[in-house]
């Protein structure tokens, strides 16, 4: 088989962390893809890596971007997948994965990831994501984990019960790391479901904090804290002209409190993965 990355760059990185977020899965509110390029844009990076994406993507489902200027075609923007290396605020080191989510190959790709990983000394991968959930914009955004390890996934907090959904290739790239002995966590933003199709800038902000508390980065936030307060103030506005809205969002109100130190807000897994359904079928 062809190889699947061109190496570029090879920084000398002291236990990095890879951070995983890729493009096209859960992702509402696109929490995690605001997440991912604010980090970037505030830090900076050096691109490592390039995936070769004519293997790994179907092109028909994400075409490239043709440019026309007065009727000439002056070239064609090709969709990527890449890694990058970035330094925090404090030194603190970073491999993120960034682009779209294969088509092709999930086995081959994830494999390749971890391989980069071990060459450049990772430490942990930590993938990013946010799904939507009966939650209220009116309280904190609550971030819930999932491993492959037990003990990390409770030391973020999880949803209680069963639950079967299809799985992005993040899920491929943990197994992949537990099978080479590199611990993984997934951080997962809450998002309330009727927000989730725009972009919600609270769960990027909760993401980047709670990377910083289980992964100990310290990036920039640039601007989401300010980007969440007006997503606020206009979902305020268009909960209180709407009487049947305000009483939905007191009962997600009632239900957040009384779910206060429980390892999740929902009744069961059933619940989350009707929702995830119904999420993804309005993409579509």
């Amino acid at each position: 088989m062809p190889e699947l990355y061109d190496l570029h760059e090879s920084p000398d990185l002291t236990d990095p962390v890879l951070v995983v977020g890729l493009d096209g899965w859960i992702d509402a509110g696109y929490a995690a893809t605001n997440a991912v390029g604010t980090m970037l844009e505030g830090a900076g990076y050096v691109t490592v890596a390039t995936f070769d994406t004519d293997l790994l993507l179907d092109h028909r489902s994400r075409r490239p971007t043709m440019h026309i200027d007065d009727g000439v075609n002056t070239g064609l923007t090709w969709p990527t997948i890449e890694l990058r290396a970035a330094v925090d605020i404090e030194g603190g080191e970073a491999l993120f994965l960034v682009g779209a989510e294969p088509d092709h190959l999930w086995r081959a790709f994830s494999s390749a990831v971890i391989d980069l990983a071990h060459e450049f000394g990772t430490t942990e991968v930590v993938s990013l994501g946010a799904y939507p959930a009966a939650v209220p914009h009116t309280r904190p955004v609550r971030v819930i984990g999932t491993a492959i390890d037990p003990e990390r996934a409770h030391r973020v907090g999880t949803v209680a019960g069963r639950i079967d959904v299809p799985a992005g290739v993040h899920a491929a790239i943990e197994a992949a790391a537990d099978e080479s002995g590199l611990p993984s966590l997934s951080l997962w933003a809450q998002v309330p479901h009727y927000s989730a199709a725009m972009p919600y800038q609270e769960a990027s902000l909760a993401l980047i904090e709670a990377l910083g508390t289980h992964a100990l980065l310290n990036f920039p936030t640039g601007t989401l804290a300010n980007d969440a307060s007006a997503a606020r103030a206009r979902l305020d506005e268009l909960v209180g002209n709407n009487a049947e809205h305000q009483a939905m969002v007191a009962q997600l109100e009632h239900q957040y409190e009384a779910a206060e130190g429980i390892r999740g807000p929902l009744p069961t897994g059933d619940d989350l993965a009707a929702e995830l359904e119904r999420f993804l079928r309005e993409q579509d």
